[in-house]
């Protein structure tokens, strides 16, 4: 089955957890611990909610399995919108105006890590997993030497700096959590 259709499926079953004025805002796919988990967000007038719901569309209700899906999906969309300086499709487009115009010395390489960072980046929705952002920094690392980094890696960077808003995100699941936590 696609992700796709088990968003779909979940987004079904975790309406019957929503409460009065409530709705299904979102529905996120992990896979913390190995284990397939769906982070559903549910929205109100006046407040937001969230739920993690098993492959079965059950209600979790373990903490650390909890806090490990938002975790991981918090650090895939960073990672995402990190990757390639934030900008990969106008990376990849000067890259190809700069090899066209001036053919600097290793503008291949560069194109050709743009161009599997671009492929490594999952369409939505995916699922969000640690294999998936480790693939990203690989390539992420990969661009960044080709264009000259040599340094400390700017996506990394960029990754640790939003460590504190991953944390937010994971303290406000549990702090508005629809069921027990244990």
């Amino acid at each position: 089955m696609a992700v796709s259709e088990d968003v779909e499926r979940i987004a079904a079953a975790a309406a019957r957890f929503a409460g009065e004025g409530e709705r299904v805002a979102g529905v996120l796919a992990t896979e913390p611990l190995g284990r397939r988990l769906y982070l559903v967000a549910y929205e109100s007038e006046a407040a937001h909610a969230w739920l993690a719901l098993d492959d079965a569309g059950e209600p979790v209700g373990d903490r650390r399995l909890v806090r490990e899906a938002a975790q991981l999906a918090a650090l895939c969309e960073v990672a995402e919108d990190s990757a390639g300086g934030g900008h990969l499709e106008e990376l990849r487009a000067r890259l190809r105006e700069l090899r066209e115009t001036e053919a600097p010395q290793g503008i291949e390489e560069a194109e050709e890590a743009a161009a599997a960072l671009a492929q490594t980046l999952e369409p939505e929705p995916r699922v969000a997993r640690s294999e998936y952002l480790d693939a990203l920094g690989v390539a992420s690392r990969r661009l960044e030497h080709a264009l000259g980094e040599e340094g400390g890696s700017p996506f990394a960077a960029a990754v640790q700096s939003a460590l504190p808003a991953v944390e937010e995100l994971t303290a406000e699941v549990e702090r508005t959590y629809k069921g027990p936590l244990a």
